[in-house]
């Protein structure tokens, strides 16, 4: 419920702080003394569009605060989760400042938050409806879901919304795949052109490289190999080795008298015999791998072309060939078994539409059967605000499928009898549209979720016993909450748990409104003056005694 409002420089409201309570809280006051802009402020709050010249002349800024008090089970602790915000202890504050000049700023427990974001957790905390109201009964896009919400159909709608979901989903992917198909057949034979060329081919990755180097190679083969047998020539020419050989025999004969001195020596000549050997033995090796085959060059230049002749035609890399073929050779099995796939799709797509048929065939037996108890209901509740002759009507026709169901509701009423029924907006006068509202929402009570119920004037244009009654329902259905009303009506007063009474000075010329809370002798003035004007007799307060002690 909303426990206190704080309002500073709005409009003609310097400052002012109110407390409310749980039940009826009942606002008066004469006309032009600004209810409208308490109202307003209020709104500002709750994240609503309201008049763009909200800042108190001369102030600088303006703001309204408004403080919840919550239960655990309150629908807005969930949104709270879900938009990552922090959750007092059994509280919410909304607040938002505007500049005379500049956009306005909300906060949600002083977390700053976005206009929408305040708005939508605004809307769970409190529901305004007057005669000019655009969210009920004058709004055919909300009756399904008053409808649903006297209906009790929360889970259910959530199971429809997710098979809803669920065959929207399937039939996406059915869509998807029969468009996949149709654009894969027809690239189906270079698809398949084009895989038997890289399946002749089969390259490898890291090939291209390989080739190419080996092509360098052997168009230098023919000059590196003159150059190398000339030197193995060298190598292993009788001189060099000839010579070695005798000095090395020389200096063994020569050993035993020089006394161990040429033992390093002979060791040295005897390393080099043995690496010139190695030298001529490795030399020999390299001119074998250059002996290459004649043909060998055309056979590694063609298959070099070839690979980088199909990378150019596929704009890859030539080590991408692999990995393009494998693409390819997928997308042709996916065609060659793509039939297959959408008549699994297909199957699964008429699977999650009879789920969500069957859904909303449910859904839909619900709401007729709940739609003839709200008729039965509304209708009687009528009675009692003067209105026996009016009926109302929850009209259901088949829609298009969604995902709220396969019906459109639309609330309708015939107010005389023998007369057609029609829209309740068209062929309801204010104070008949206030009455009709009223009675809905004493049947939706219970439904309110939490919501603390504001009517600004709903009770314009009906007096005597029919304001009476709205005064006694208005506490009926406050009695399972919280619900302010703006009124002119003395007999809603009367019924009020609090009362507060709006006021407009103009001390040194500067015009202000205030809101005060009433006690029993002021209350009991105020209700005197609603019911005799500015004077006010003996008579006026006996009968505001009479119409308090009436309600009580």
């Amino acid at each position: 419920m909303l426990r206190a409002l704080s309002i500073r420089d709005i409009v003609l409201i310097e400052r002012l702080d109110l407390d409310f309570g749980p039940g009826l809280n009942v606002l008066t006051g004469e006309t032009g003394a600004g209810k409208s802009i308490l109202l307003d402020a209020l709104g500002f709050a709750l994240g609503r569009k309201v008049r763009r010249d909200l800042v108190r002349a001369g102030a600088e800024t303006g703001s309204a605060t408004a403080e919840f008090e919550i239960g655990d089970n309150h629908p807005v602790s969930a949104a709270l989760a879900d938009l990552d915000l922090p959750a007092g202890e059994g509280e919410i504050i909304l607040r938002r400042i505007t500049s005379a000049n500049g956009p306005s700023r909300g906060f949600v427990n002083d977390q700053r938050v976005s206009g929408d974001v305040l708005g939508r957790i605004g809307a769970l905390l409190v529901e305004v409806h007057g005669q000019q109201d655009d969210r009920g009964l004058l709004n055919p896009r909300v009756h399904r879901a008053l409808l649903d919400a006297y209906a009790g159909l929360g889970d259910d709608l959530t199971d429809l919304r997710r098979a809803w979901n669920n065959w929207q989903g399937a039939a996406a992917n059915l869509a998807d795949a029969r468009e996949a198909l149709k654009k894969s057949a027809a690239d189906a034979d270079f698809l398949r052109y084009s895989l038997d060329e890289l399946e002749a081919l089969t390259p490898e990755p890291g090939e291209d490289d390989a080739l190419d180097a080996e092509r360098r190679l052997i168009r230098q083969a023919a000059g590196l190999t003159e150059e190398l047998a000339r030197a193995a020539q060298a190598l292993s020419g009788d001189g060099a080795e000839r010579m070695i050989g005798d000095a090395l025999s020389r200096l063994t004969h020569a050993a035993d008298r020089a006394e161990g001195r040429l033992e390093p020596t002979i060791s040295a000549i005897d390393r080099t015999m043995t690496e010139l050997g190695e030298a001529q033995e490795a030399l020999a090796d390299v001119l074998a791998a250059l002996d290459f085959d004649p043909g060998r060059l055309d056979r590694v230049e063609e298959r070099l072309f070839a690979i980088r002749g199909l990378a150019r035609k596929h704009s890859v890399g030539p080590d991408d060939l692999l990995r393009l073929m494998q693409d390819m050779a997928a997308r042709l099995h996916a065609i060659d078994h793509g039939e297959g796939r959408i008549a699994e799709l297909a199957s699964v797509t008429q699977e999650a539409e009879a789920a969500y048929r069957t859904a909303a065939d449910a859904v839909s037996t619900v709401r007729r059967r709940a739609a003839t108890q709200l008729d039965k209901s509304v209708t009687e509740e009528l009675v009692p605000l003067r209105m026996e002759n009016a009926r109302f009507l929850t009209g259901i026709t088949a829609s298009d499928p969604g995902p709220e169901g396969v019906d459109t509701i639309r609330f309708t009423a015939a107010i005389n009898p023998g007369t057609p029924e029609g829209p309740i907006d068209r062929i309801a006068s204010g104070g008949e549209l206030s009455r009709f509202l009223l009675a809905l929402k004493v049947q939706l009570a219970a439904r309110s979720d939490g919501l603390s119920l504001v009517f600004d004037e709903i009770d314009r244009g009906v007096g005597g016993a029919t304001a009476d009654a709205v005064g006694r329902r208005l506490s009926r259905l406050a009695a399972s909450g919280q619900v302010l009303v703006v009124t002119h009506s003395p007999q809603v007063a009367a019924a009020a748990d609090r009362h507060f009474m709006i006021r407009k000075s103009a001390e040194t010329g500067i015009a202000r409104t205030d809101v005060a809370a009433l006690g029993a002798d002021d209350r009991e003035a105020e209700i005197a003056r609603m019911l005799a004007g500015d004077t006010v007799t003996d008579e006026a307060r006996a009968a505001a005694r009479a119409l308090i002690a009436g309600t009580d």
